[in-house]
């Protein structure tokens, strides 16, 4: 897709895009299980509940991230997106156990199935909607960066996924007359959901409590600081340690210290801090860089335990 209209569907826009198609999908998907009894059709219907609680509280999250710095946030509010995928974590965990309980229920006694052509095609509607809307916020999540996005639109994948599940047992219950297939794969579904919903509460805490930067941003960061390293001889006259990164939404926040000879006046170390400051900016879109200088004699030590203290 062009990058310049993915930029501009903005989170909150996409989000918005969701609310209305999970209350479409609610609609198709409650239709479908009540033409045809299915409880994995029950179920699937269940989790377009969740997806429309999981988009109405992210688009929710994503305006709160969009705030600017203030007193009482100096580092703006930009984890807010973390709980949002948290959020739709534990709503898709509740909403898998909810469908295990009913699958289960039917198991033990199943109902013959009526008009199942009417409930797949309705089905298979559902799920290219929710198909089509999920590839283009997944995209969107990585040029924005937006973990919101993200987590939205793999749940909706999840949700595509229990659809396709939900078709073939409904497909194998038409031909074979076994009914406990319906409920079969009801509890699958519920298990993938499962999965899913754990996933996203284990990605958003790792956000809440300061995960580093993914690899391959760390490399772009190291390789840019080298270029500012140098040497002459022996004699090192600039280096880097001390980096430590976290990332808090669709920012980037980088620490690290820059040794200089002690000889250099302020107003040339300053310059150069500078001149890094920039290009780890421009490397990492959205990267917040904080550079403290030292003498190359000086060493700061941090997590001593005599802190605590």
């Amino acid at each position: 897709m062009n990058h310049t209209l993915i930029q501009r569907l903005t989170p909150s826009r996409l989000l918005t895009v969701s609310v209305v198609v999970a209350l479409l999908t609610i609609v198709l998907k409650t239709a479908a299980w009540w033409i045809t009894g299915s409880i994995s059709l029950l179920s699937d219907a269940l989790e377009s509940l969740v997806n429309l609680a999981g988009a109405t509280f992210g688009l929710l999250m994503v305006t709160v991230a969009a705030r600017p710095a203030d007193d009482d946030h100096p580092y703006g509010h930009h984890k807010a997106e973390y709980f949002s995928s948290g959020f739709e974590g534990v709503l898709i965990i509740v909403a898998a156990l909810a469908i295990l309980w009913a699958a289960v229920g039917r198991l033990l006694v199943p109902q013959p199935l009526e008009q199942l052509g009417w409930g797949l095609g309705l089905s298979v509607f559902s799920a290219a909607l929710n198909g089509l809307l999920a590839w283009v916020m997944l995209q969107a999540a990585r040029v924005h960066r937006s973990m919101a996005l993200e987590g939205d639109a793999r749940h909706l994948f999840t949700d595509v996924w229990t659809s396709a599940g939900v078709l073939l047992g409904l497909v194998l219950v038409a031909f074979t007359g076994w009914l406990w297939l319906d409920a079969v794969v009801a509890i699958a579904v519920a298990l993938n959901i499962l999965r899913e919903g754990a996933r996203l509460v284990w990605k958003s805490s790792q956000g809440l409590m300061d995960q580093a930067v993914d690899p391959e941003v760390q490399a772009i960061i190291l390789e840019t600081l080298a270029q500012f390293e140098h040497r002459r001889g022996e004699a090192v006259i600039v280096r880097f340690d001390h980096l430590h990164t976290r990332r808090a939404g669709h920012r980037c926040f980088v620490d690290v210290h820059m040794h200089l000879p002690a000889a250099w006046s302020l107003g040339r170390a300053a310059a150069l801090r500078a001149s890094v400051e920039q290009a780890l900016m421009s490397a990492v879109p959205g990267l917040r860089a904080t550079i403290q200088l030292l003498p190359h004699n000086v060493e700061a030590h941090f997590q001593d335990e005599d802190d605590l203290k």
